[in-house]
């Protein structure tokens, strides 16, 4: 089992930065993939970011991709989503997850552990 704890939301005008966290317990972190996913009112799911085990390569959604920056610490067990030049449509609740394949997935059924997930609300 893998406890995954986000923190960092908040409300943001638009054009502005904010910086999410997700601690996770439990089972070696260093052996899952992690992942950040999005979900605003109304829509399903979806991909934002993910990161391999190693750190060492990433994975960004078309709409994020150089906005958006994930990374991961594992000696601290932690991974963070940096998001610069925030946009109204980026509105939405922010999950971290974490999945057991080798190689970077970005589909949310592919996930086997997820976070509670943190509100970003970007205003215009």
């Amino acid at each position: 089992q893998v406890q995954l704890v986000e923190s960092g939301g908040g409300l943001v005008q638009a054009g502005g930065s904010l910086r999410l966290s997700c601690a996770a317990s439990g089972r070696t972190f260093s052996s899952y993939v992690m992942g950040w996913f999005r979900q605003a009112p109304g829509k399903e799911r979806e991909f934002v970011a993910a990161i391999t085990r190693s750190g060492y390569k990433t994975s960004y959604a078309d709409s994020v991709k150089g906005r958006f920056t994930i990374s991961r610490d594992n000696a601290k067990n932690t991974v963070s989503l940096q998001m610069n030049s925030l946009k109204p449509e980026d509105t939405a609740v922010y999950y971290c997850a974490a999945c057991s394949s080798i190689t970077i997935v970005t589909t949310t059924y592919d996930y086997d552990y997820w976070g509670q997930g943190t509100q970003v609300t970007v205003s215009s």
